[in-house]
């Protein structure tokens, strides 16, 4: 582990990181959120709340459930899986949830079969999918997945 790229204040934010492999591969940003991140923008915040300074995909529910996340990315051509295993020829997406189901984070993953993260307004990290899990972001609820055009 290239210990540079790691960042003490994130591990005590998500203390899984520091039992996992991870690096920060990007500096702090507004711009863009979890949602969007995963979605390939890095342009606007998605986020299912009315109001201009927010995006969410035209046609898909305004609320904070997993179905509505799961819509959102449909939009996009990509559907519900079962397994976060590297795929040949795909695009993964992973859905975090808290103990109320409610939708918290989401993650991509890259071609090497880890996962690249924004973390809120923080930086973006390379990092194992469980790294994440824990208080802040819960568990993975679903994950999906699209071919690759």
């Amino acid at each position: 582990m290239n210990r540079m790229y790691r960042r003490p204040e994130l591990e005590i934010k998500w203390p899984n990181l520091s039992r996992t492999d991870y690096r920060v591969t990007s500096q702090k940003s507004q711009e863009y959120n979890c949602f969007a991140w995963a979605a390939g923008e890095e342009d606007r915040w998605w986020q299912p709340i009315p109001g201009e300074q927010f995006y969410w995909p035209e046609g898909v529910p305004q609320e904070e459930t997993l179905d509505a996340y799961v819509q959102a990315y449909q939009t996009l051509g990509y559907e519900i899986c079962n397994g976060d295993t590297l795929e040949a020829g795909y695009h993964k997406i992973a859905i975090y949830v808290d103990s109320s189901g409610i939708p918290t984070h989401a993650a991509r993953q890259l071609p090497n079969g880890k996962w690249t993260s924004k973390l809120g307004w923080l930086e973006d990290v390379e990092h194992e999918l469980d790294g994440l899990t824990g208080d802040r972001y819960g568990v993975i609820g679903q994950i999906l997945k699209r071919a690759i055009n």
